[in-house]
């Protein structure tokens, strides 16, 4: 062998031995490998839209990775809803896909929660793995402190709410470029039943654009009486028959002053399966026979993709619910929201959109009493409630914009 081919060979072996060493991601010869962390619950449409909403975000976004979902509970539906619009996506399904999935995949995505709620099985992922991993659309609800070293390791981290992110400073939360980013929730956009919505409006003679959602809530969810095993709580069951005529008094109120006030209908009905038979007893049935006419209670459970399909079909929606209201305007229409101590500070994400005039802390009595002539305003002005939930929709496009950069840089960063 000559010198020439004696160079030639060796520069093609070291050249071969550093494409070797480099992940095939990071050499453009397979897709990232995402494995998502999400899906807590399913009885609670708004649960159900933190990743219906991020994937429809992926697809928004072209992030091109092939996803592995690792979710707590797929009941109630959701199986076959995701399933549906989303097929080419993983459900891990038993522990050894779930460690088959931490060992194969390059990078963990923690999406939207009530805060850091699997930062566990993200400290597994690091010290198993050593991959990276970022969290997206979260609340901090934990001051513990390995909670927040765990989350120091992120690529990046974005609250949902701007208290959260606050906290989160205050306790060490130390990660560059954290901020304030909109729960995934907020990505439900295209996810549609328009079939069923339609059916249930001529049923119930609801017109487009001539009634508004009414959605109710305990102030603990009583999850003992729709999940088995789940223990009867007695402090919280006490806490919310204190509170229940307190906390929707304004709603019937609101109710009452639009159907005899303007020519709009209204709905009540359900983010959860626990606010079914509440919203019959606290808001339909004490009202007055006149505003009946005009009211329909919704007496059965539904999913994300009906809910949304009639949500965007009203002229607003007002209650005591989160995710109804954050997938109301994701589309551009009005909402209202109504919270209280024993829930998350997610609440408080509205004032970071702009939208503080529609934020409403029921243990606030001057607040309380602004309620009704608030959502009678909407009712009485939709063009200009919309306008005002456009401006809010905007600042979630551009926030949403600041997280998925993120996303793709992390994913480019890969090897």
């Amino acid at each position: 062998m000559n010198r020439r081919h004696f160079l030639e060979s060796s520069a093609f072996a070291a050249l071969a031995s550093t494409l070797a060493s480099i992940p095939a991601v990071a050499q453009g010869q397979r897709k990232p490998r995402i494995l998502l962390r999400n899906g807590w619950q399913s009885i609670n449409i708004g649960d159900i839209a933190h990743y219906l909403g991020m994937m429809e975000l992926f697809e928004k976004y072209g992030i091109d990775a092939d996803v592995d979902f690792w979710t707590s509970n797929m009941e109630n539906g959701a199986d076959a809803l995701f399933a549906k619009h989303f097929p080419k996506v993983k459900v891990l399904e038993g522990q050894d896909a779930i460690k088959e999935a931490i060992q194969k995949c390059d990078f963990m995505l923690h999406g939207s929660g009530s805060g850091f709620v699997a930062w566990k099985d993200v400290a597994r992922w690091v010290k198993e793995t050593g991959k990276p991993f970022g969290v997206m659309g979260i609340s901090l609800t934990s001051d513990d402190p390995a909670l927040i070293e765990t989350l120091n390791k992120a690529k990046f981290v974005y609250f949902r709410d701007g208290v959260s992110f606050e906290k989160a400073k205050q306790q060490g939360c130390n990660v560059p470029g954290a901020a304030f980013g909109p729960d995934t929730a907020f990505g439900v956009v295209k996810l549609r039943n328009d079939e069923a919505a339609l059916a249930f409006m001529k049923e119930h003679n609801l017109e487009e654009g001539k009634f508004l959602c009414c959605i109710p809530r305990y102030r603990w969810t009583p999850q003992w009486t729709v999940k088995k095993g789940r223990p009867y709580d007695e402090v919280k069951d006490k806490r919310n028959q204190e509170k229940k005529e307190h906390d929707h008094a304004p709603h019937r109120a609101a109710i009452i002053a639009i159907t005899r006030e303007t020519d709009m209908k209204v709905l009540i009905t359900c983010e959860d399966q626990t606010q079914i038979t509440l919203g019959k007893e606290m808001l339909y049935d004490p009202l007055p026979e006149d505003v009946k006419k005009k009211v329909v209670w919704r007496d059965k459970y539904w999913l994300t993709d009906e809910a949304l399909s009639t949500f965007v079909r009203s002229a607003g929606l007002f209650g005591n619910e989160m995710h109804s209201p954050i997938m109301c305007i994701a589309s551009g229409i009005p909402a209202v929201v109504c919270r209280w101590d024993e829930q998350t500070n997610k609440g408080f994400m509205w004032r970071d959109i702009g939208l503080n005039e529609w934020l409403f802390t029921m243990d606030n009595e001057d607040e309380v009493a602004r309620i009704a002539a608030t959502v009678l305003a909407i009712a009485k002005d939709p063009a200009a409630a919309k306008a005002k939930a456009q401006k809010a929709r905007e600042i979630v496009l551009q926030k949403q914009d600041m997280e998925f950069a993120s996303l793709k840089k992390a994913l480019g960063e890969l090897g």
